[in-house]
């Protein structure tokens, strides 16, 4: 009888973490399928965002938006290369996966600013963000960086606090 009991309590709790989890697993792998990598990538840097940071991240991701989703790869483009290893066979590699899944390989700055939100556990350095920025988009474009106001497209970047009024 208590085996059953166990049991029970066993496979209520499996089902019941699979529930609670379900949208942030569904997002997580949503996007490394898209940058056709396995999900420890994206988990990893999730459990590094803490906890209200991660659920902003899957939930902004989640969604069938292109733009949400190439800009969540932003986001694990400047993890992976600007905070993790800046090196240059690493920016190589994460500009070469971006550009392959069908996104810019270059970093925004509203993209930066995002990244600054999501990460904002961390504690990076803005003006240190910002620097790396410059550098790695010089590295892939003649014209590295666009000066501020001077984007040569529309941005469809929402700030952090417009995107939380929203939901």
């Amino acid at each position: 009888m208590i085996w059953l009991i166990l049991a029970t309590l066993a496979v209520v709790f499996v089902v019941g973490f699979q529930l609670l989890t379900a949208g942030s697993r569904h997002a997580a792998q949503g996007l490394s399928k898209r940058l056709q990598l396995p999900p420890v990538h994206i988990e990893s840097m999730l459990s590094l965002m803490g906890k209200d940071a991660a659920k902003e991240f899957t939930d902004y991701i989640a969604g069938d938006n292109e733009t949400h989703l190439g800009n969540g790869a932003a986001v694990m483009l400047i993890w992976q290369v600007l905070i993790v290893d800046g090196s240059d066979e690493n920016a190589l590699r994460w500009h070469g996966i971006l550009t392959k899944a069908g996104f810019s390989g270059l970093i925004s700055r509203q993209q930066l600013l995002l990244a600054l939100g999501f990460l904002r556990q961390l504690e990076p350095e803005s003006a240190e963000l910002h620097a790396l920025r410059e550098q790695y988009n010089a590295r892939f474009t003649q014209q590295g960086i666009e000066l501020e106001g001077e984007a040569g497209e529309v941005s469809n970047l929402v700030s952090m606090s417009e995107w939380r009024k929203r939901h």
